[in-house]
């Protein structure tokens, strides 16, 4: 079964590559920007972790089990790929006691390369954004025409679609929200999970459509705008001069959908718009509404900073970028690879 990310329509057209990734956990390296440092005084101890093939929750248990502590204690900004070698963040809080030898830490999948106290738990999301590097092997296809996307993603950027991880095994977290939806119980957290799948799922349909009349990256009548590095937004507003600069030097973007209960902001050609898709996956956006999640708004446009590629042979290609966080390296990817 297809992925959910591989039907969406593409910014640059069919991609020029077919390529493998992660054909080694190394070959997808991660790295959280988290924007601030330790304290250097608390009762968490903030470790930087690196690990291999492992997901986050486990490393999480597995650090708490350490420190003989609750898993409660134990917080991390966001989840990473287990396929990679990710280094993130992650806060054990030990009230009244000394740090464990975390260098001992008895799994040789993860290493804790450094410790420092700090006096807050870190919250999901709490970070700045993600460095990548990315390599993809058996590259066949055009060159000249992937030096030509890859501009075009440096100076333009890419539809800022959710990823497939965001909706489960062969997509199937759509459907256990639907299923929810219609009366299925599940647990608070599996509930959490589906209502962000259910989310995406709308917002990729708008942004899709967005794609499809080559308006991703600039507004429509009645746009709502979001603010870069914020979850702030604004509008509708007369598009003009300043709108238009600061759109170009990456400030603003244009923004979709995050249903929820009430009227979404955006007007018009925009709003109308996305209406008609929210009309086409009815059960999700009643079912987001019933949930009393609120309207909020996610940039259509994803801008990677600091994009660098090096062809390390004919076949072998090396991407290495930031993304803000909540974006996803495979849906730069996907523009160049089939």
């Amino acid at each position: 079964m297809a992925s959910p990310e591989n039907e969406l329509p593409r910014a640059y057209g069919t991609p020029p590559l077919t390529a493998a990734l992660r054909s080694i956990p190394e070959d997808f390296r991660v790295e959280e920007i988290l924007g601030y440092e330790a304290d250097g005084e608390g009762e968490h101890a903030l470790l930087w972790v690196e690990k291999r093939e492992a997901n986050t929750d486990w490393v999480a248990r597995e650090l708490a089990r350490y420190a003989g502590v609750s898993p409660m204690n134990v917080g991390y900004a966001g989840l990473k790929d287990r396929h990679a070698v990710t280094r993130q963040a992650f806060t054990v809080q030990l009230p009244g006691k000394a740090d464990p030898d975390w260098n001992a830490f008895p799994h040789t999948e993860v290493k804790v390369l450094s410790s420092a106290r700090h006096k807050r738990k870190l919250k999901r999301g709490a970070l700045r954004g993600n460095r990548f590097v990315l390599v993809l092997r058996d590259v066949r296809g055009d060159r000249l025409r992937t030096e030509e996307v890859l501009h075009a993603i440096a100076a333009r950027g890419v539809p800022n679609y959710f990823g497939e991880q965001r909706f489960g095994r062969e997509g199937g977290n759509v459907a256990q929200a639907r299923a929810m939806f219609a009366g299925r119980r599940v647990d608070r957290d599996k509930r959490s999970i589906l209502l962000s799948a259910a989310r995406s799922q709308v917002f990729n349909g708008v942004l899709a459509a967005r794609v499809e009349r080559d308006a991703w990256d600039k507004p429509l009548q009645g746009e709502i705008w979001s603010l870069a590095g914020s979850r702030s937004w604004f509008g509708p507003e007369e598009f003009d001069a300043t709108l238009a600069a600061r759109l170009a030097q990456g400030d603003i973007h244009p923004s979709g959908p995050l249903w929820g209960q009430g009227e979404p902001p955006a007007t018009a050609t925009a709003g109308e718009l996305e209406r008609s898709i929210a009309a086409q996956y009815a059960d999700l956006a009643e079912g987001l509404a019933a949930a009393r999640m609120d309207q909020e708004r996610r940039p259509l446009r994803l801008l990677p900073k600091n994009l660098e590629w090096h062809w390390v042979d004919e076949e072998t290609l090396q991407l290495a970028f930031e993304l803000p966080a909540g974006a996803y390296a495979t849906v730069v990817v996907r523009e160049l690879v089939l």
